[in-house]
C-alpha cells in the first residue's frame, strides 16, 4: 500500500509541470489577443499627449489601487528616467499620486479614501497637465474623483481599463478600454502601454538625439 501510494505521489508530481505549462500557454495567448484588442488604436494618442507634455513643460500624473498603484510608480520612474536616460535635457516632469504614504494616510483619514488622489491634484495639477488612471474595474471611487477633478482643472485625462471600464471609461477624455474580466492581464497591459510609450518617446525625443 505504501508503494502505491508513493507511486501515485510521484505520478502527481511529475503532472504539475505539465499542468504549469498549459497555464503558461493560456497566459500568453489570453495576454496576445488582448494587444488586438480596439484599444491598443488609442495608444499613440496616449503617447503624443505624453510627448507634447514633455515639450511643454508639464506634468504627468499617474494613480491606481493595489497592483495599479505599483503600477503608477513603476511608470513614473520610467517616464522620469528612462525616457531621458539618453536625453541632455533628462525626462519627464512625473509624478505617481500613489507613492507618498505620508500624503495618502494622511488625506485618507482626514478627508476620507475617497479623496486621496483627488485633492492632490487640486493643489498640484494645472490645466493642460496629463492624468493617467490604470484600474481594473475602472469604479474605485478615488480614481472616479481624480478623473473628475482633472476634467474640471483642464487636464487632459487618461485611464487604461479592464472588465466593463465602469465609470472611468464614462469620464475619462480618453479610455483606453480592454473589455476582459481578467485582473492580472488588465495590470499587465497598464505595463506594456507605459513601456510602448517610453520607447516611442525615447526615439521621439524632444531634446537631444535618439541613441
Amino acid at each position: 500500500m505504501g508503494k502505491t501510494l508513493r507511486a501515485v505521489e510521484a505520478v502527481q508530481t511529475r503532472a504539475k509541470p505539465s499542468r504549469m505549462q498549459h497555464m503558461v500557454r493560456q497566459y500568453a495567448d489570453r495576454l496576445s489577443r488582448a494587444m488586438t484588442f480596439d484599444a491598443m488604436d488609442e495608444v499613440p494618442v496616449l503617447g503624443t499627449a505624453l510627448r507634447d507634455a514633455w515639450r511643454d513643460g508639464r506634468t504627468i500624473f499617474l494613480c491606481g489601487n493595489g497592483g495599479s498603484a505599483g503600477n503608477a510608480i513603476h511608470l513614473a520612474n520610467d517616464f522620469l528616467y528612462g525616457v531621458g536616460v539618453h536625453n541632455s535635457r533628462g525626462g519627464m516632469h512625473v509624478e505617481a499620486l500613489s507613492a507618498n504614504p505620508a500624503v495618502i494616510t494622511c488625506l485618507a483619514n482626514d478627508l476620507g479614501f475617497d479623496r486621496i488622489y483627488s485633492e492632490q491634484l487640486r493643489v498640484k495639477a494645472q490645466p493642460d497637465d496629463v492624468l493617467i488612471v490604470l484600474s481594473g474595474s475602472g469604479n474605485s471611487p478615488n480614481v472616479v474623483k481624480a478623473i473628475e477633478t482633472g476634467n474640471q482643472i483642464g487636464m487632459k485625462t487618461f485611464a487604461i481599463l479592464g472588465f466593463s471600464g465602469g465609470r472611468c471609461k464614462e469620464l475619462a477624455q480618453h479610455p483606453i478600454h480592454f473589455e476582459l474580466d481578467d485582473m492580472q492581464i488588465a495590470e499587465d497591459l497598464q505595463l506594456i502601454i507605459g513601456h510602448l510609450c517610453m520607447r516611442w518617446l525615447c526615439a521621439n525625443p524632444i531634446f537631444g538625439i535618439p541613441p
